[in-house]
């Protein structure tokens, strides 16, 4: 098995220059980054894959990602939660997904560490503050915040646990965008620890079913919710449950498939609560999922011995730069999923 070991000084792009090109091979000229070529959009991938742009120096090119953003937000603040050939797919249960809406806030705030551009940040702030105010008026008083709305409206009645999650982050760097701007957002820093209270000592108000999917399991650690040794006490009581020797992190915990973006998250995750040395073991396991042209794949069905599905996706191509940058500590932005640096 093909193994890379990456420690603290190495450069992510000597070993995954693949996963930028593949990026921008796929990038569409108006800078919208669908999963892969002929596939879809939606806005939460889009920014993932831009964020691998940024780590590789492609200034540009994310800046044009985010500009579509930014171009494509609905008057509300939102986005729908897919897009096909540049437009809304209204024919597959159209709706805007509250954690799909305010990663624009954790992809902006990304790539204003790396190049310190405030007119960058100026620039996009609007979107960033409408797109918050979207989703922070969905929350309830509990302090959870449903997963998705309506096309109509209506907003879906649960809230899941790696959503909410990654909603938790996405405020914590817009609330560092508003601070670095000067443009205070004292309802955000109340909305956020609101809903860090619900998860934190109220998991009963959560949606219980997902707790299949490993990323219910680490997205509280790789998001800031659980910290210290609750966080490295949460990864032990879970470990065996969905994560394969040798292989990478299971997407699910009764299937036999390990998927590569989950695999890069958890590396991430295991850095927050303190397990440099499993992120760099687990992170290598995952090169012999690679074509050979160095672009992973999305996946291994271990029982079938088979790669799939026969796709390579953007978004998994940009956690795999972030990833490789956690370890490596190469940019300003490496520690942005790995500690919590709330600005206030």
């Amino acid at each position: 098995m093909s193994k890379i070991l990456l420690s603290k000084g190495d450069n992510p792009l000597d070993h995954f220059q693949a996963s930028v090109d593949f990026i921008l091979k796929t990038q569409c000229e108006d800078g919208s980054i669908p999963w892969f070529t002929g596939g879809h959009l939606d806005p939460w991938d889009h920014a993932e894959a831009a964020m691998g742009l940024t780590i590789a120096g492609r200034y540009e090119e994310a800046i044009a990602a985010y500009k579509w953003s930014a171009d494509n937000q609905l008057e509300t603040g939102a986005w729908w939660a897919k897009y096909v050939d540049g437009q809304p797919d209204m024919d597959d249960d159209p709706r805007y997904e509250t954690n799909f809406i305010a990663y624009i806030a954790t992809g902006v705030w990304h790539h204003y560490l790396i190049t310190e551009d405030r007119g960058f940040l100026e620039q996009m702030w609007p979107c960033v503050e409408s797109a918050i105010n979207y989703v922070l008026s969905y929350q309830a008083e509990n302090g959870t915040i449903t997963w998705a709305i309506e096309h109509g409206g209506t907003p879906k009645k649960d809230a899941l646990v790696t959503g909410c999650s990654s909603i938790y982050k996405s405020i914590e760097s817009a609330i560092n965008i508003a601070f670095t701007l000067k443009r205070p957002k004292p309802e955000w820093i109340s909305g956020r620890a609101a809903l860090g209270d619900a998860m934190l000592h109220h998991p009963e108000r959560f949606d219980q079913s997902k707790a299949r999917y490993s990323m219910d399991w680490f997205y509280p650690i790789l998001t800031g919710v659980y910290q210290d040794q609750r966080a490295a006490d949460h990864i032990d009581k879970h470990w065996d449950t969905f994560v394969k020797d040798d292989m990478g992190c299971l997407c699910v915990s009764d299937e036999p498939w390990v998927t590569i973006a989950e695999s890069c998250e958890l590396t991430m995750a295991l850095i927050a609560a303190g397990k440099q040395e499993s992120a760099t073991e687990l992170f290598s396991w995952l090169h012999q999922y690679r074509c050979d042209e160095g672009v992973h794949w999305t996946g291994y069905q271990y029982h079938l011995d088979l790669l799939w599905p026969n796709e390579q996706p953007t978004w998994t191509a940009g956690a795999v730069l972030l990833a490789a940058d956690a370890l490596c500590d190469a940019t300003p932005a490496s520690k942005l999923f790995t500690e919590v640096n709330l600005l206030t």
